[in-house]
């Protein structure tokens, strides 16, 4: 006769994840895979360093005069050293601000004033339009020279589109060219990618920082997110503050319609 077949015993098996001393012996025996780690303490920890860098980083951006409105709610020391670091930041600022304006140039000047100065930082050239219509030129000249002046460190160039390249087309301009180490290393043509006629300065930071004009911890460029995102902020509030002045202003309106 032969020998029966292996019989296989159903184990029951509600959850395998459940903390159950049924589950423990299960697993000890390979029955069921080993439990997987929680997450939880993971993201207690990804909350505890984001906390910590927070801290770190709360003072990033502040000049001087911000720094000493601090000194009753910081570590003495502590916002000593920041100080000395950031007078230390503003003499190198002031050692490499050799430009602090635009430079119009001409054809002749282009190779000289842009290429060739590029191979010591990277330089960029405002392609602007001849039409005194041209309402994202206008915008980005004001811009332009805005950012000649906080940036003093990073050459600024203008040209006119069509001095600058035979025949370039005015519906192309303004356009931002970026060259370093005498390339062409960005080129935007015309403001649509770069928040059209609403272009701000915060625009303008990001394309500084991806070129590599300045530094993201820049405390310019710090300065200008912190006041950008407070006024958002701010905004947001007194937007749901208006919003519940309203609702309630409607109740007292249906409850005045219910004495009608």
């Amino acid at each position: 006769m032969a020998a029966p077949a292996e019989q296989r015993i159903a184990v029951p098996i509600d959850d395998p994840n459940a903390d159950t001393e049924w589950n423990d012996i299960l697993r000890k025996h390979g029955v069921i895979p080993e439990k997987p780690p929680s997450p939880t303490p993971m993201i207690e920890e990804a909350i505890l360093e984001g906390r910590r860098l927070a801290h770190e980083n709360r003072l990033e951006g502040k000049d001087l005069d911000e720094l000493d409105e601090l000194e009753d709610e910081e570590d003495e020391d502590f916002l000593e050293q920041y100080k000395q670091r950031r007078m230390k930041e503003l003499s190198e600022l002031q050692k490499t601000s050799i430009h602090g304006t635009v430079y119009p140039i001409s054809k002749p000047d282009y190779s000289r004033e842009v290429t060739d100065a590029s191979q010591n930082g990277p330089v960029l050239v405002n392609l602007t339009s001849t039409s005194g219509t041209n309402v994202e030129s206008s915008v980005l000249s004001t811009l332009w020279h805005q950012a000649a002046k906080e940036y003093g460190e990073v050459k600024f160039c203008e040209i006119r589109g069509s001095q600058a390249i035979e025949g370039y087309p005015e519906q192309n301009c303004p356009t931002i060219l970026v060259y370093h180490k005498g390339n062409i290393v960005k080129q935007i043509v015309t403001l649509m990618t770069v928040g059209g006629v609403r272009m701000s300065m915060l625009d303008l930071d990001n394309i500084l920082v991806e070129v590599g004009a300045v530094k993201e911890n820049d405390m310019r460029v710090i300065k200008r997110r912190r006041v950008a995102e407070d006024a958002e902020e701010e905004r947001v509030m007194s937007k749901g503050i208006r919003s519940t002045s309203d609702r309630f202003k409607n109740d007292d309106d249906d409850d005045d319609d219910d004495w009608d």
